[in-house]
């Protein structure tokens, strides 16, 4: 008997250590001028996510303006409170969970990073009508159960001149929401963010970049990983927090990986083939590590018949093979318990 006890335990044993580990399988879900309704949410199941990002708007007319606008009746209703809870809503009837993201556009889409303020007085405006914004955001979270907020996304200027406000905005969030913290950092960013022991995630906008070639190989990109690869592990063990990878995609053209932020309207060649390898890659690199808890496919639209397919050279991974990629990857690592 203690024979067949010991062997059953080995059994045991062994299938768990078989066993992948679950992760946050999640996609942005961009707000639409319009409500979601669960067909917009199916094809978000279809593809085994687990989670999506949220994403209400709030608008500044420049990079040295102080007031964050948000919640008007002029933004798309999928930008605003009530769409992003409504959207929230229609997501978790499909056992979808849940970051609530909500960013900043800056006007003609100049970088949030380069967000700064010109005198003392615009800081502190700066300050107030963002503390609005994200309390504003952090109460909706709380309010929806959501299970991840995301406190900002790409707002490395904002953060290095004015720190003491960022840890004093963590400190009201965390009166106010209960569930789990990260920030977004851009990818030549997350080093230098100095509040990453107040949160729960490091959450990093992983565009780094990984080869120079027009069409690199799944080889190509997976070696091009590895000295960031190293340096996100290790940031992860100095402040004993798993790395989120808060967005991370590749647009469906040549030179995919060269500089995978550029959000251009440039006409380069469509290669669907390189945005898939770029996907697996980052799947393959990065899901099966303790130290990574997930991440957030950029980016998602609600009318999925519609969007990208075979002729589109944009981020969306619809109807093009990396939507495979993501079904058979999502697949295999479940339902993350946070």
């Amino acid at each position: 008997m203690k024979r067949l006890g010991l062997l059953l335990l080995c059994l045991v044993q062994l299938s768990c250590t078989g066993q992948k580990k679950e992760k946050i399988n999640g996609i942005s879900f961009v707000g639409s001028r319009e409500k979601a309704t669960l067909g917009h949410v199916e094809p978000v199941v279809k593809i085994n996510a687990n989670y999506a990002a949220v994403m209400p708007f709030g608008f500044a007319r420049s990079l040295n303006a102080p007031n964050v606008i948000f919640d008007t009746e002029r933004q798309w209703y999928g930008e605003t409170r009530r769409g992003a809870k409504q959207y929230m809503e229609q997501l978790r009837k499909k056992g979808i969970k849940i970051m609530l993201k909500p960013q900043i556009w800056i006007w003609r889409g100049a970088f949030t990073g380069d967000m700064v303020m010109q005198s003392e007085a615009d800081w502190k405006t700066l300050e107030s009508t963002y503390s609005d914004f994200a309390l504003t955001y952090a109460q909706l979270a709380e309010e929806t159960g959501a299970e991840v907020y995301c406190i900002g996304t790409e707002l490395e200027e904002f953060v290095k001149n004015r720190p003491q406000f960022w840890l004093d905005l963590i400190a009201k969030i965390k009166n106010i929401y209960s569930g789990k913290l990260t920030y977004a950092a851009n990818w030549d960013e997350y080093k230098r963010v100095p509040f990453w022991d107040q949160l729960d995630f490091i959450g990093v906008d992983a565009y780094f970049p990984l080869s120079e070639k027009r069409k690199p190989s799944l080889e190509d990109l997976r070696l091009g990983w590895q000295p960031w690869k190293e340096r996100l592990e290790e940031l992860a063990m100095t402040h004993d927090r798993p790395i989120l990878f808060t967005e991370f995609g590749y647009r469906s053209m040549d030179f995919t990986a060269k500089k995978p932020w550029l959000v251009d309207r440039n006409q380069m060649s469509v290669n669907l083939e390189a945005q898939a390898d770029a996907t697996e890659a980052v799947f393959q690199e990065f899901w099966s590590e303790d130290w990574f808890a997930g991440g957030f496919v950029w980016k998602w639209f609600i009318h999925h018949q519609e969007s990208g397919g075979a002729d589109d050279n944009r981020f969306t991974p619809q109807n093009k093979p990396a939507e495979q990629v993501l079904q058979k990857y999502f697949g295999s690592y479940h339902e993350s318990k946070l």
